[in-house]
């Protein structure tokens, strides 16, 4: 700390004197050639350039000196020479700091080793950094720093550029997914007046000047499915929910998700629409990962995980030192199974023949799971599937055909009417995606609305009942979580690093 002091102390005592000389230390508009990355597209021996960027490297040889400048798309290397800029500039350069942004103007010259170089005709001071960033451009060795200094973290380290810029991909290439095939995106309420569309604690809050109560949204199921109602045929929304539980490396409170609806359509033709989505999705990555290493960009350990993989369809995940630990194939067809079958697998042919106390004790003894006293019986059943199947499958499963129990906005099977037409899509030991034929029969939903919320009647929306008593259309719909899904994409292992500003406590 005293140390870190003293840097800046130097850094203030350099930032007087600039002003000293009659300079911003924070300077003005500098117009560019670009971006770094397009100035080194642009970059063609004796013709001149403007670009702006951080300091990041600074070797001094005496009377010239070669500068690192980057920003969020690339470094390019700069080139000063005392005699040719003169006293007056080199003073000024020499209160200069790492981390502080310039705007340089220069030509353009290769060196003896083939480097890209911009040797300064002038330069100007564009920002003062005050604060010395993270030791030898190593970045950030404190994990909780990283999520709470995300700005260093991203200056700092390349594998956080890489997965947030793939992220922007992913976002970019769903909505143009979806609007190819003939969906609209629309916008649904974020403040309501009752948190329905999913079963899940909401985040409270109060509207003053109409005195009431509103909850942050945990899912936009029933304002999309109005739109149904309304006549829109295609509707998806690139939604933020909110929902007021758990933090673990595959939850935060709040997140992303894509919510679509298809009118006509049923669970079946919502599956393969979200495996193409998927597979679409994870070749536009291999896309940015193959330009990154045919860019020159570092082959590290942590850096490029996807780059070893020939095929865009082979996920590899890595350790933190760049060991494979696993890898998903998307190859598609996926497989599909019902949600029995799967548990009869791990959990006895008998599992459904048996009585409830015989299936509590099986799974306590036999498979060895922790069953809270609490749990109703079909619970019990989607404990076992959650540990013993969910937890343990890597590659694309969808799970058909679940208990009416656990979807109760879905449409129930014509066979069994203890079913419902869904699938949940697991990949990765985690579920990434549901979809639902919709129920659109308004007393049935009633009842199963009804049964989910028990004593708390005041929970069901009777503003989405009243609209599908007006006539919603058969309907398939979907939701896809963008968070988990840049996670599988990029093989990190925590949803923090594939969320900018995660939640965390504050600092005491």
């Amino acid at each position: 700390m005293e140390e870190e002091n003293e840097l800046i102390a130097q850094r203030r005592a350099k930032l007087d004197a600039l002003r000293a000389r009659k300079m911003d230390p924070f300077g003005s508009a500098f117009e560019t050639s670009g971006s770094i990355a397009q100035a080194r597209e642009k970059f063609k021996e004796g013709e001149s350039l403007r670009v702006a960027g951080r300091i990041t490297a600074h070797r001094d040889m005496g009377r010239s000196h070669f500068i690192d400048l980057r920003d969020v798309t690339g470094r390019i290397q700069v080139y000063l020479q005392a005699k040719e800029l003169g006293p007056e500039a080199m003073e000024t350069f020499a209160l200069l700091d790492l981390g502080d942004f310039i705007g340089v103007e220069g030509k353009c010259f290769l060196t003896k080793t083939g480097e890209p170089t911009l040797k300064i005709e002038k330069f100007q001071v564009l920002a003062k950094s005050l604060r010395p960033l993270p030791e030898k451009w190593h970045g950030l060795q404190d994990v909780e720093a990283r999520y709470r200094q995300r700005y260093l973290d991203l200056i700092t380290n390349e594998q956080s550029r890489t997965v947030f810029q793939k992220r922007v991909v992913i976002l970019r290439e769903m909505r143009r997914f979806m609007e190819e095939r003939g969906f609209v995106e629309v916008e649904t309420p974020i403040l309501q007046s009752i948190a329905g569309g999913a079963a899940a604690e909401p985040f409270k809050t109060r509207h003053k000047a109409l005195g009431l109560d509103l909850f942050l949204r945990i899912a936009p199921e029933l304002y999309l499915k109005r739109l149904l109602v309304a006549g829109f045929e295609k509707v998806f929304e690139l939604n933020r929910n909110f929902r007021n539980e758990g933090i673990s490396r595959r939850h935060n409170p709040e997140f992303t998700m894509l919510e679509a609806y298809w009118a006509y359509a049923n669970f079946e033709k919502i599956g393969n629409l979200v495996e193409e989505l998927i597979c679409h999705l994870a070749e536009k990555i291999h896309e940015v990962d193959t330009e990154k290493v045919e860019g020159g960009a570092p082959a590290t350990p942590n850096g490029n995980l996807r780059a070893r993989s020939s095929s865009p369809l082979q996920i590899q995940h890595c350790d933190a030192e760049g060991n494979i630990v696993r890898t998903i194939n998307l190859q598609r067809p996926w497989r599909r199974a019902r949600y029995h079958e799967l548990v009869r697998e791990v959990a006895g042919q008998d599992w459904f023949e048996l009585s409830s106390e015989e299936r509590r004790e099986r799974a306590t003894r036999k498979l060895n799971l922790e069953i809270l006293p609490q749990l109703a019986d079909f619970e019990v059943t989607q404990h076992v599937f959650e540990k013993l199947v969910e937890e343990k499958t890597f590659d694309p499963l969808f799970v058909t055909h679940c208990p009416k129990e656990l979807v109760p906005l879905a449409k129930q099977n014509a066979d069994d009417n203890s079913l419902v037409d869904v699938y949940e899509l697991i990949i990765n030991g985690v579920e990434m995606s549901p979809g639902y034929t919709e129920l659109n029969d308004p007393d049935t939903q009633r009842r199963r609305l009804l049964e989910q919320a028990g004593e708390e009647t005041q929970k069901i929306d009777e503003e989405f009942l009243l609209a599908l008593e007006h006539g919603m259309p058969p309907a398939g719909g979907f939701g896809l979580g963008v968070d988990r899904l840049t996670m599988l994409l990029t093989g990190v292992e925590s949803i923090r690093d594939v969320i900018l500003f995660p939640l965390l406590k504050p600092k005491q």
